[in-house]
């Protein structure tokens, strides 16, 4: 029987609501570069759902590209921007940041976020530094929600890194490479509007969250980030055939689309989370989203990878490793029930 795949969330193609429009659509000639009619339909649908009518919104081809052009663009030679430990930009784009020339800032991470009070102090003590101009300065503060470890940030907790963010003046950027699974979460109470409201810059994940590739960047204030356009075309952000990426943000919030695709995602994790416990595995964290990570014994991970792909996260110790299960908004009931059995077939115990 073929392996169970819950190895990450973009294994699969796409939304049918996309595939769909793509056949109407697909011998029609787009104007490139995003510049379409169909392009600035989404970006007007974006802008409703965030409450923001005078966003900007710019479309670009993935998280690593979009992260590398945003802070890019809104650091000076001489800052960094400062991340949790854990933050994807510090673990998992293969220093795509400090090749842009910008060093990540770490700070401690709790359950894989950052707090308000750390960042203050790390800012505090930066400026209290007399020597701080032989230093790289704090120039921007990086989150993502959900979080590398599958938490969320409360509405709460986002108003406190804001509110630090603006007392110092400094930009708040929002990683959302798997929002929709935020937005689907029921323990999430963070909506579109608040990350308008409370971030200077954030995107809204496609290439995880049903889309075929693509993100789309939202500026609440515009003119935010000056000549951006530019700044994607330098960094291999911008795509000729942009309209393919309006016509996937397009069906995506086309009825709310966005707001239901994570909801399968969720329903998956949580049943493969209650058989985890039922069956006595032991969780590495715990995480209300799309990631499941679980402690296994070393030989017991090899069993398991015989029938399910998985991803390795890190080593625990000399004979545990953590490992990820991702469910996606394309999990299938099958899929899922058939890893619940598995899962129950290599329990310890």
């Amino acid at each position: 029987m073929k392996k169970l795949s819950f190895a990450s969330d973009y294994m699969e193609g796409a939304h049918e609501a996309i595939l769909s429009r793509l056949r109407e659509i697909n011998y029609e000639k787009m104007q490139g570069y995003g510049t379409d009619a169909l392009s600035e339909q989404a970006r007007d649908k974006i802008r409703s759902a965030c409450g923001c009518p005078g966003a900007d919104v710019f479309f670009l081809v993935g998280g690593t590209q979009t992260n590398a052009a945003v802070i890019s663009a809104l650091l000076r030679s001489y800052e960094g921007v400062v991340a949790a430990v854990t933050g994807h930009i510090s673990t998992h784009e293969a220093g795509a940041i400090e090749l842009g020339g910008h060093k990540v800032l770490t700070l401690p991470e709790q359950a894989g976020k950052i707090t308000a009070s750390a960042l203050r102090e790390l800012l505090s003590s930066y400026m209290a530094d007399e020597t701080r101009d032989h230093m790289v300065k704090p120039g921007m503060v990086y989150i993502s929600q959900p979080t590398e470890s599958g938490t969320l940030y409360a509405r709460a907790e986002l108003q406190e890194i804001s509110g630090v963010c603006r007392e110092y003046g400094l930009p708040l950027y929002l990683d959302g490479a798997r929002l929709a699974y935020a937005l689907a979460c029921p323990e999430n109470d963070a909506s579109l509007e608040d990350l308008a409201q409370l971030c200077d810059a954030f995107y809204i994940g496609g290439t995880k969250c049903g889309a075929l590739f693509g993100e789309a960047l939202v500026v609440p204030k515009g003119g935010g980030i000056p000549h951006f356009f530019t700044v994607m075309k330098q960094r291999g952000a911008l795509l000729a055939k942009g309209w393919l990426l309006g016509l996937q943000f397009d069906a995506l919030f086309t009825d709310g689309l966005y707001g239901e695709v994570g909801k399968t995602a969720i329903a998956a994790a949580d049943k493969i989370r209650n058989a985890l416990r039922e069956y006595g595995y032991r969780l590495y964290c715990s995480t209300p989203t799309n990631q499941v990570f679980v402690v296994l014994e070393d030989a017991q991970m090899a069993r398991l990878a015989e029938a399910v792909e998985f991803s390795f996260w890190e080593k625990l110790d000399d004979t545990h490793t953590v490992i990820r299960l991702a469910t996606s908004w394309a999990s299938s009931e099958a899929d899922t029930e058939r890893l619940v059995a598995v899962l129950k077939e290599h329990a310890i115990g």
